[in-house]
C-alpha cells in the first residue's frame, strides 16, 4: 500500500514495524458534546484504511482514544452541575451511538486520557530528566521547546509560528520559560478534577495524553498516527517533540492527516449556523448515504457537503442495495449447474472489479476510484447475472459485490423479512394480476411504497425491497 505520509510529504510505501502486524493510532473525539459532521469524516476514512489493511491480511491493532478530561469539559459540566466523569460518560455513550449508525467498528482499544494518569506522569518524568521539559512554583509543568531541535519537521512550522499563534486550549500562561512553550501538566485551580502527582495535585495537558496513551498500546515507535488537517500543528507536532524527546527514537512513521469538509460551500461555523452534529444529520439523512459521501472523495481533498450531494449519494446507495436485492433474487431461483464459458469469463471480470478495487484503495486510499470500480461491477453484474445462469455464477457475484463493499461499510443492512402488512398487499396485489384485476394492482403497488418498500415485476414473480 502507497500512503502519502504528511511527514515527508510524499507517497511511500507501507513497510510496517512489525512484519504482517500495524499498529495505528487515530485521534479521537473529546467527550462534551456530540461529534459533528467534520469529526466524522476522520472516523470513517481511517476505520477504511483498517478494513483495507485487514482485507490484505494484515493483523491491525487500531487505537482511538477518548480525550475526557480538558476546559471545554470542565466549563460544559460547571454548567450542568455535574461531574465531569458523567459528563464524560454520557457522551462516550453518544459517540458508540453516532458511530454505530456510520458504521465505525469500536477501535480494538479506545483509551481514556483520565485511566493513564500514572503513564503519562512517568512520560513527563523522563522529559523532566533529560532537561525537554521544566517545572514551575505554581506546579505547572511545560515542554521546553528550544531543546527539540526536530520541533516543526511535520507541519513545517518554526518556532516562532508556534510563538505567535500556537496557545494551549485558552489557557493564560504567564510562567513558561518561552512563548512557544506548552503545557504538560496544569495545576489545579479551584472546582476543577485534580490528580496527585510530583508537582501537586492537576492534570494533563491534551497533548502528552495522546503519546502516553499511543505509546502504551502501539510502542515507542509505531506505525501510522491519523487525525483532521487540524491537528497537524500544533496537536500532532507536540506529540512527535514529546515522543521522540522522552524515547530518542522515531516516534510513527506514516502520518495521515484528511481534508476538510465545508457546508454549502462555506467553511464550517457556528455563527454561519451550518455546524451539524451527526445526530442532527441523522434525523433528515440515512448515515449509510452519509457515508458513502464521505468516501465519493479522496480524503485528503476538501469535500463540500449540501443536500444535493448527500442526495446524489442516497442515489448511488439505492443502485448498490438494488444490485444486491436483484442478485439475491437470483440465487434464490437459480439452479444448480455447471457454468458455461461465459459464465467463466464473467467470473474473471468480477475478480478484475476486485483488483481494480483493490489497486485503488492501495493508492493512497483511494475511496473515489474504488466506489468506480464498485459501479462498473455492480452494472457488469446487473446486466449478466439473469434468470437461467447458474446459483454458481450469482453466488460468485454475491460474494464480489459484498467483499468490496464490505471494506467501505457499506450494505450493511440486511433485510429481517416483510412486515406482515407488507407481506399481505403483496400477496393481494398477486391475486390481483393474477384476476387482471390492474386497478387494484396499481394501488396496492402504491401502499407497498408508501410503507417503504419498492416492488418490481419479473418473469419468476414479485420483487420486493426496501426502500433505502
Amino acid at each position: 500500500m502507497q500512503i502519502y505520509n504528511s511527514l515527508s510529504r510524499k507517497k511511500e510505501t507501507l513497510v510496517p514495524v512489525h512484519e504482517g502486524k500495524v499498529g495505528i493510532y487515530a485521534c479521537g473525539p473529546t467527550v462534551y458534546n456530540y461529534f459533528h459532521i467534520g469529526n466524522a469524516r476522520p472516523f470513517i476514512t481511517f476505520d477504511v484504511l483498517r478494513r483495507q489493511l485487514e482485507r490484505e491480511g494484515y493483523d491491525v491493532t487500531f487505537v482511538q482514544n477518548f480525550t475526557d478530561i480538558d476546559d471545554k469539559m470542565i466549563r460544559r459540566a460547571q454548567e450542568e452541575g455535574i461531574t465531569v466523569a458523567e459528563l464524560a460518560d454520557r457522551f462516550i455513550a453518544e459517540y458508540y451511538t453516532d458511530a454505530k449508525a456510520l458504521g465505525i467498528r469500536p477501535a480494538t482499544v479506545h483509551p481514556k486520557a483520565t485511566e493513564h494518569i500514572p503513564e503519562i506522569i512517568d512520560l513527563i518524568q523522563r522529559l523532566i530528566a533529560k532537561g525537554r521539559a521544566y517545572a514551575t512554583p505554581s506546579g505547572d509543568v511545560y515542554y521546553r521547546v528550544s531543546a527539540f531541535p526536530g520541533y516543526g519537521k511535520l507541519s513545517g512550522q518554526s518556532v516562532e509560528d508556534r510563538e505567535m499563534g500556537a496557545s494551549e486550549r485558552l489557557d493564560v500562561e504567564t510562567d513558561k520559560e518561552a512563548p512557544a512553550d506548552f503545557a504538560l501538566w496544569k495545576a489545579q485551580k479551584p472546582g476543577e478534577p485534580a490528580w496527585d502527582s510530583p508537582w501537586g495535585k492537576g492534570r494533563p495537558g491534551w497533548h502528552i495524553e495522546c503519546s502516553a496513551m499511543s505509546m502504551k498500546y502501539l510502542g515507542e515507535t509505531f506505525d501510522i498516527h491519523c487525525g483532521g488537517k487540524d491537528l497537524l500543528f500544533p496537536h500532532h507536532e507536540n506529540e512527535i517533540a514529546q515522543s521522540e524527546g522522552a524515547t530518542g527514537k522515531p516516534y510513527v512513521h506514516y502520518w495521515m492527516h484528511n481534508g476538510f469538509i465545508n457546508v454549502d460551500n462555506q467553511k464550517m461555523s457556528k455563527s454561519l449556523n451550518n455546524f451539524f452534529t451527526v445526530r442532527d444529520i441523522s434525523k433528515e439523512y440515512d448515515l449509510e448515504a452519509v457515508r458513502l459521501f464521505m468516501l465519493s472523495a479522496h480524503y485528503r481533498s476538501p469535500i463540500n457537503f449540501s443536500r444535493d450531494q448527500i442526495e446524489a449519494a442516497n442515489a448511488s446507495l439505492n443502485r448498490l442495495y438494488t444490485a444486491r436485492d436483484h442478485l439475491r433474487f437470483q440465487i434464490e431461483n437459480a439452479e444448480e449447474k455447471v457454468p458455461t464459458p461465459e459464465e467463466e469469463a464473467f467470473i474473471e471480470r468480477l475478480k478484475g472489479y476486485e483488483q481494480q478495487f483493490d489497486a485503488a484503495m492501495d493508492d493512497d486510499l483511494n475511496t473515489a476510484d474504488a466506489l468506480g470500480a464498485i459501479f462498473e461491477m455492480v452494472r457488469d453484474a446487473n446486466g449478466f447475472v439473469q434468470p437461467g445462469v447458474s446459483k454458481q455464477t450469482a453466488v460468485r457475484a454475491m460474494e464480489s459485490l459484498k467483499a468490496v463493499c464490505g471494506v467501505l461499510g457499506l450494505l450493511t443492512k440486511e433485510e429481517d423479512g416483510l412486515p406482515e402488512e407488507v407481506a399481505k398487499m403483496v400477496q393481494e396485489r398477486a391475486e390481483a394480476r393474477k384476476n387482471k384485476d390492474w386497478k387494484r394492482s396499481d394501488e396496492l403497488r402504491d401502499a407497498i411504497r408508501n410503507a417503504g418498500y419498492i416492488l418490481e415485476d419479473t418473469k419468476q414473480g414479485q420483487k420486493v425491497r426496501k426502500d433505502v
